[in-house]
């Protein structure tokens, strides 16, 4: 992961990503985090956005498939496979989290023709879902051929492997839980004695909080 230790220092530094255990972050759904990522600040920042997107095309390029179209999740990573996209010449969709209500009540967006090779762009990985839902509409909808899923970071939670192993994908994300743990040592933003605690949310988030 050649990208991996330099995008953690990017989150850490303009505060997409932030950890703390007293108190903890809550998520949406309730579990309590020692760590928050909002990805979504990264396009604020034009040499750190185009660090992302060069990383993203340095990883696209090593897949074991050249791919024939680049697909982003809604919302959050629309414009991460635009760019990715535009910088390797490809064309590009996105897949809708739920159909439209008028029209042609679709969830792929953009003209995409039966039998490609897609690469899913995410910006986090969580637990998965989000990733395995939009590769199955482009494997359903869209009859394309879908095996991979880049993503910027991966809190790499014991369900995403589950999910990606289940619906028979890859995951490949840019930078990791552990990675970003190894940096924030190295900046003296966390104690070592903490990094383990703060390590096992990864293994059970819904009983780490408690």
């Amino acid at each position: 992961m050649p990208h991996s230790e330099r995008i953690a220092e990017l989150l850490i530094n303009i505060g997409a990503v932030k950890l703390s255990m007293n108190p903890p972050f809550t998520w949406t759904s309730g579990i309590k985090s020692p760590i928050y990522c909002d990805n979504r600040m990264l396009y604020s920042h034009p040499e750190v956005r185009n660090f992302v997107v060069d990383a993203f095309v340095s990883r696209i390029s090593s897949l074991h498939v050249e791919p024939d179209c680049i697909a982003g999740t809604a919302t959050a990573a629309i414009g991460w496979a635009a760019l990715v996209a535009d910088r390797l010449g490809l064309p590009f969709v996105y897949v809708r989290s739920k159909a439209k209500e008028h029209g042609t009540k679709k969830l792929i967006e953009g003209d995409l023709k039966p039998g490609k090779d897609v690469v899913v762009i995410e910006d986090l990985i969580s637990t998965g879902g989000s990733s395995v839902s939009t590769v199955n509409t482009l494997r359903e909808e869209g009859r394309a051929t879908v095996g991979d899923v880049v993503a910027i970071f991966s809190y790499e939670l014991f369900a995403s492997r589950d999910a990606a192993s289940e619906a028979r994908i890859r995951f490949h994300p840019l930078c990791t839980f552990s990675k970003l743990l190894d940096v924030a040592v190295k900046q003296g933003r966390i104690n070592r004695d903490d990094v383990d605690r703060i390590a096992a949310f990864a293994s059970d988030p819904e009983k780490w909080g408690a």
